[in-house]
């Protein structure tokens, strides 16, 4: 029964594994950027958004979504649409800390957090679904080759 259920979630579950893993990176580089030496906050958000970008497609591509392309080009191609749907998600991201912190005024490091807390549940759903059917949806077929 466990191992069922782990076969029917495994993907899930790694992906909400590693999608803790790089929440608490884009955070903490949001925070030490932003509130610890007092960069402007987009631009924090930014960087940050980078560097959990970089850890996601690594960890998505080995340990979530098993991705097997081989080549350069295919890994590339790859790459970019995995980059090209993070941007997607990025712009809704700049949206919801604009709003936050610039229009509702949780300007403050404990008001920046709780509106990065609340952007990154949002973007991390928007992720999941770019992920499973846009970016690796085609190593099933490579897989039964």
């Amino acid at each position: 029964m466990i191992k069922q259920l782990w076969e029917k979630y495994k993907h899930i579950i790694a992906y909400l594994f590693w999608g803790v893993v790089t929440t608490v990176i884009n955070l903490a580089v949001f925070q030490i950027l932003s509130s610890g030496i007092h960069w402007n906050y987009q631009l924090a958000n930014v960087i940050a958004w980078f560097v959990s970008v970089l850890v996601a497609y690594f960890t998505n591509k080995v340990w979530v979504f098993g991705s097997h392309y081989t080549t350069v080009s295919d890994f590339l191609v790859e790459m970019l649409r995995f980059f090209f749907y993070r941007a997607l998600t990025l712009v809704i991201d700049i949206v919801i800390t604009f709003i936050g912190i610039s229009v509702l005024g949780f300007k403050d490091p404990m008001g920046q957090f709780i509106v990065k807390v609340i952007d990154n549940v949002i973007v991390i759903i928007a992720n999941y679904v770019f992920s499973k059917w846009l970016i690796f949806k085609d190593n099933k077929q490579i897989e039964d080759q």
